[in-house]
């Protein structure tokens, strides 16, 4: 194979076909940049080369008119005939010098060039020239077409890329939306972050990172609580059902209900209907304004369905004595 040198593979470097789809591409990109980024791998020079040529590959594959211009002329990278390539001898009808572009870059003989990147040079009219009027250089576009010429120039100090704000979303427990504190997060580029995070947070709400965007931008995390098996938020209430027997509902009592705060003790009345909510005052989410919502408890009457010889020789008792006739008035 002849010398490559600079010439990079960039199918190879982000370990995908050539005809793969867009969301392969992607794909392969967000896996090899966090396995890669300098944050995980810190001192580590070889990384960091890794994570660079990624970047470059991903930037010109995810591109559909840079993928196509790169396409077409990395053809030219397997051509026999460059001077780095002793085996192998001068191609048959690339006899034209390189300097000769009259009948198109066909003319072009690899013979002359030390490499494929030198070849690429020539025939895409990649290059640069010193302007020493103002200090810049001057490079044609190497992934536009050949025919176009276009030329654009690159100052010694470029401005700074733009300032931009990005968005990520978060996903929480209750709990931990309810408590708030630090929290470590790990972002799509790779990047992780302790986060300090505010009590009482709730679905939609964002929590500004300044700093932590593109070029200086400010990261917005965008936060969803997830939905809790015991506890639903209704605004700043929190509703939960307490299951109880038929014997609590029937006598009344002190029952425990769950609160994000821990158990606490709550005393039903005698005759209780299932269904019937009750409040526990202060329990619920806090507000912005620092109060705090309510805790409203339904109650559910739950019967057994598996019982003792002994309960149900009680139950059988309470069925022969009990005076309560709830179907008296549909029986006329």
């Amino acid at each position: 194979m002849q010398n490559l040198q600079n010439f990079r593979d960039y199918y190879e470097i982000l370990g995908v076909d050539k005809d793969a789809s867009n969301e392969e591409i992607k794909k392969n990109y967000r896996r090899l940049a966090r396995q890669y980024h300098p944050d995980l791998n810190p001192g580590n020079k070889a990384a960091e080369e890794k994570f660079k040529d990624i970047g470059e590959a991903y930037e010109v594959l995810s591109d559909t008119a840079k993928r196509a211009q790169y396409d077409q002329f990395s053809r030219y990278w397997k051509q026999k005939g460059f001077a780095g390539n002793k085996q192998t001898p001068k191609t048959k009808g690339w006899g034209e010098r390189p300097s000769d572009r009259s009948n198109g870059n066909q003319n072009v003989d690899p013979s002359q060039f030390a490499n494929f990147e030198d070849f690429i040079n020539q025939v895409v009219g990649v290059g640069s020239r010193q302007d020493t009027r103002n200090g810049s250089t001057t490079k044609t576009d190497p992934f536009r077409s050949p025919n176009s010429r276009v030329q654009y120039t690159v100052p010694k100090n470029p401005p700074k890329p733009a300032r931009r704000d990005i968005e990520a979303r978060l996903t929480l427990p209750l709990e931990k939306a309810y408590q708030g504190g630090n929290e470590r997060i790990r972002l799509e580029d790779g990047r992780s972050l302790e986060v300090t995070m505010p009590p009482a947070m709730v679905t939609g709400q964002s929590i500004r990172l300044k700093n932590q965007g593109i070029s200086g931008g400010d990261l917005y995390l965008k936060i969803t609580v997830e939905p809790h098996p015991l506890f639903k938020l209704e605004g700043a209430n929190i509703a939960c059902q307490v299951p109880v027997t038929p014997s609590e509902a029937v006598l009344g009592g002190s029952v425990e209900a769950p609160t994000l705060d821990g158990p606490v003790k709550m005393t039903i009345p005698p005759g209780v209907r299932s269904g019937q909510r009750f409040r526990l005052a202060n329990k619920g989410y806090p507000t912005d304004n620092g109060k705090r919502g309510d805790q409203l408890v339904e109650i559910q009457i739950i019967t057994p369905k598996n019982i003792s010889p002994e309960e149900k020789e009680l139950y059988e008792k309470i069925r022969q004595i009990e005076t309560f006739k709830p179907r008296a008035d549909l029986l006329g």
